[in-house]
C-alpha cells in the first residue's frame, strides 16, 4: 500500500459499508452454521449419528482449502490492489451456493454436503480479503474501534436474519420453508454486501512482482518471514500452540451446538433459532467485560477465567438433562466463547512489537486457519463411532446416537483443557518486556 493511498481516509459512508458487510456476513453464520442448516443437514439430508460424521468432515474440508489457498491468493491480493475483486468473488460464491442449498432435500447427502463445502469456502476465504481492508479505512489508532463496531453490528445481522426467519419457521414450517430460509439468507447476505462493493474504493496500488518471482514464490517467501519474526519470540509461540487447540474446542462447540440441542433435547427449529439469538446476546455482553476485565487483571488471567469458565459451560452441558438447562448452558456460554475468542486477539497486541502488529496478527490468523478443521472432523468422528458403539452394546438407535453425543462432548473438554495447559506456560510479563526491547533494537 503506497503512502498517497495512505493519505485518504476513508469517508463515513465507507466505514459503513465495511460495517453492512459484517452485518451481512454473520448471518449466514447464524443461519447456516449456528442455527439452521446444521440441524437440518444431521437430522434430515443424512439423518441419525452418521449425519455428526458428515458434518464434521464437511466443515473439515471447507476449513482444510481455505487454510490451503488463502495465504497464495492473499498475496496475490495485496501485490496486485484486488482484494475487492478477490472478496466479490467468494462473497458471490459463498451466496450463489447457500441459495442453492434448497435443493438439500433430505436423503441428498452428496448434494447437501458438497453445496455446503463450496458456500463455506466462499464464506471463510471472503473473510481473509474482508479483513484484509480494514487497514485501508482505519488508522492505526482506530482500528481497534472500527473493528469493534463492524463486530457488534455484524452480531446484530445475525440476530435480525434469525428474526426475520423465525415466523415462518413457527408459522408454516416444514423442510420446504427450512430450505427456503436459506434462500432468504443468502438475498440478505447479497444485499448486505453490496455497499462495500458499490461504496468502498480499494486504495492499495498494484505492486511488481520482483524479477524471477511469481505469486506463488511471493507468497511463501512473505509467510516464511512472518514465521521467523513471531518464532524469535517464545511466549507468542507457546501461546499460538495454545491457542490452536483450546480454539478448536471453541468452533466444536459452535458447529455442532444445534446438533446437540436437536439430538440430546429435541430442539425444534424455532427452538434452534431463538437459542442461538440468546447465545449471540451473550456474547456481545461477554466481549464487554472481557474487554473489561483484561485493563484491570492482564491478558493472560482474563484467558484464562474465560477458558476456565468454557470448561465449566462443556462439563454442565454433559451432565445437563433438561431443555431449560440447555438454554441457561447457551447463555453462558456465549459469554464465555467471547471472552476467549476477543482475548486471543488482545493477547496477540500485547506480544507484538510496536510496528509489528500486522506481521503477528498475519501469523496468527495462518495458524488458526490451518488448526480449525482438525476439532470438527474428531467431534464428528467420536459421536458416530461411540453411537455406533452404543448399538452394538444393545441401545436401541435413537438412544445410542443421544449417547454418541454426550461422549463427543467430552472430546470439546479434551481440547479446551489441554489448551489451558499449554497456556499455562506462557509468562505474560516475559512477553511485555521482550516486544518492549525489539522495539528498542528496531526503533
Amino acid at each position: 500500500m503506497t503512502t498517497a493511498a495512505l493519505a485518504a481516509p476513508a469517508t463515513r459512508r465507507e466505514r459503513w459499508a465495511w460495517y453492512l458487510y459484517d452485518f451481512g456476513n454473520s448471518a449466514y453464520a447464524s443461519v447456516v452454521l449456528l442455527a439452521v442448516y446444521s440441524a437440518y443437514f444431521q437430522g434430515e439430508v443424512v439423518g441419525g449419528a452418521e449425519g455428526s460424521r458428515m458434518w464434521g468432515l464437511a466443515v473439515g474440508i471447507a476449513m482444510l482449502v481455505v487454510a490451503l489457498i488463502s495465504p497464495v491468493l492473499g498475496a496475490i491480493a495485496d501485490f496486485s490492489g484486488s482484494k475487492k475483486r478477490f472478496l466479490l468473488f467468494f462473497t458471490a460464491m459463498a451466496c450463489l451456493f447457500t441459495a442453492s442449498l434448497f435443493f438439500a432435500v433430505p436423503g441428498a447427502v452428496a448434494i447437501g454436503m458438497s453445496l455446503f463445502i463450496l458456500a463455506e469456502i466462499g464464506y471463510r476465504a471472503a473473510q481473509v480479503f474482508y479483513n484484509g481492508l480494514l487497514p485501508e479505512i482505519a488508522a492505526q489508532g482506530e482500528m481497534g474501534r472500527v473493528s469493534g463496531y463492524g463486530w457488534a453490528i455484524g452480531t446484530a445481522g445475525g440476530v435480525i436474519c434469525l428474526l426475520l426467519i423465525l415466523p415462518l419457521i413457527m408459522f408454516i414450517g416444514g423442510n420446504m420453508i427450512i430450505r427456503l430460509t436459506l434462500v432468504i439468507t443468502a438475498i440478505f447476505f447479497a444485499v448486505s454486501a453490496a455497499p462495500l462493493f458499490l461504496w468502498l474504493r480499494e486504495r492499495a496500488q498494484p505492486r511488481p512482482l520482483p524479477e524471477g518471482e511469481n505469486y506463488v514464490s511471493v507468497a511463501l517467501k512473505q509467510l516464511w518471514k512472518t514465521i521467523r519474526t513471531a518464532s524469535q519470540f517464545k511466549d507468542f509461540v507457546i501461546f499460538v500452540i495454545a491457542f490452536l487447540i483450546y480454539n478448536d474446542g471453541i468452533i466444536m462447540a459452535l458447529d455442532f451446538a444445534a446438533i446437540i440441542g436437536a439430538v440430546l433435547f429435541g430442539m425444534t427449529q424455532e427452538q434452534l433459532i431463538i437459542f442461538m439469538i440468546i447465545v449471540q446476546i451473550t456474547n456481545v455482553a461477554g466481549a464487554f467485560a472481557f474487554g473489561f476485565l483484561v485493563d484491570r487483571i492482564g491478558g493472560k488471567r482474563s484467558l484464562i477465567l474465560s477458558l476456565l469458565m468454557m470448561i465449566g459451560v462443556v462439563v454442565w452441558l454433559y451432565f445437563n438433562q433438561t431443555l431449560t438447562g440447555y438454554f441457561l448452558v447457551g447463555a453462558a456460554a456465549g459469554v464465555a466463547m467471547a471472552g476467549a475468542q476477543s482475548v486471543s486477539r488482545t493477547m496477540v497486541a500485547i506480544f507484538a512489537p510496536p510496528g509489528q502488529s500486522a506481521e503477528f496478527y498475519g501469523f496468527f490468523a495462518v495458524a488458526g486457519r490451518t488448526s480449525s478443521f482438525i476439532g470438527p472432523v474428531v467431534y464428528g468422528f467420536v459421536a458416530a463411532e461411540a453411537a455406533l458403539w452404543y448399538q452394538a452394546q444393545g441401545q436401541d438407535v435413537a438412544l445410542a446416537e443421544q449417547s454418541g453425543q454426550r461422549i463427543a462432548i467430552l472430546s470439546i473438554i479434551a481440547f479446551l483443557v489441554l489448551g489451558l495447559i499449554v497456556l499455562s506456560f506462557v509468562n505474560e510479563r516475559k512477553a511485555r518486556a521482550a516486544a518492549a526491547a525489539q522495539h528498542e533494537i528496531t526503533g
